[in-house]
This record gives structure tokens, C-alpha cells and sequence, in this order.
């Protein structure tokens, strides 16, 4: 797991804003058109089966069940026309849906 310069930096000014927390949780739902979901939340403590990335001087949170899913995955930050956000870079997603929300393995 890795995170761009980009995305270190809007997760750094996300967590100082917030006021609190140990870093970024990147998790896989079972959802959308094609089967999977990325859900990102703040972290204040982790658990037990969590796996913990340090890069680019944020920590990036995994769940042992998303950790095979999102192996290799690069959380990048994008802006595409007036929109910006949090990309995937994902060479474990095989397929994609058309509004991008949603992936297969």
C-alpha cells in the first residue's frame, strides 16, 4: 500500500482539520455494479487485525480482510476537470464499473 505525495498531503490537512486521528482507513465493501466498493475513513485507534502502512509520512489503515484486495494499491489525489479526489490505483481490480465507484477482481 502506497499513498502519492498528493494524497499524503490532502490526508495530513484532512486529519489536522479534523483535530485528531492516527491515519486513513482503506477498506473493500461488498458493493456496486461490479461487486466491490473502496470505503475510506478516519482512524482514531486501530485493532488487532489491522495492518498498518507508513508512506509518505501518513499512516494508511488495512482490515485483514480487504489486505489481499488492496495489496499493491496506490491511494493517489486527482483532479479531473472541476472535480478532485482520491483515486485507485488498484492492479488487483480486473473490471470497473462506468461511474467508477465500483470494481472486480
Amino acid at each position: 500500500m502506497t499513498v502519492s505525495p498528493k494524497a499524503a498531503k490532502q490526508i495530513s490537512k484532512a486529519l489536522t482539520q479534523r483535530g485528531s486521528g492516527l491515519g486513513l482507513r482503506l477498506a473493500v465493501k461488498t458493493s456496486g455494479c461490479s461487486g466491490y466498493a473502496y470505503a475510506l475513513e478516519f482512524v482514531d485507534a486501530t485493532g488487532p487485525e489491522d495492518q498498518v502502512f507508513d508512506t509518505e509520512g501518513v499512516k494508511l489503515i488495512v482490515d485483514a480482510q480487504s489486505l489481499p484486495l488492496l495489496d499493491g494499491t496506490e491511494l493517489d489525489w486527482v483532479r479531473e476537470g472541476l472535480n478532485e479526489g482520491f483515486k485507485f490505483h488498484n492492479p488487483n481490480a480486473s473490471a470497473a464499473c462506468g461511474c467508477g465507484e465500483s470494481f472486480a477482481v
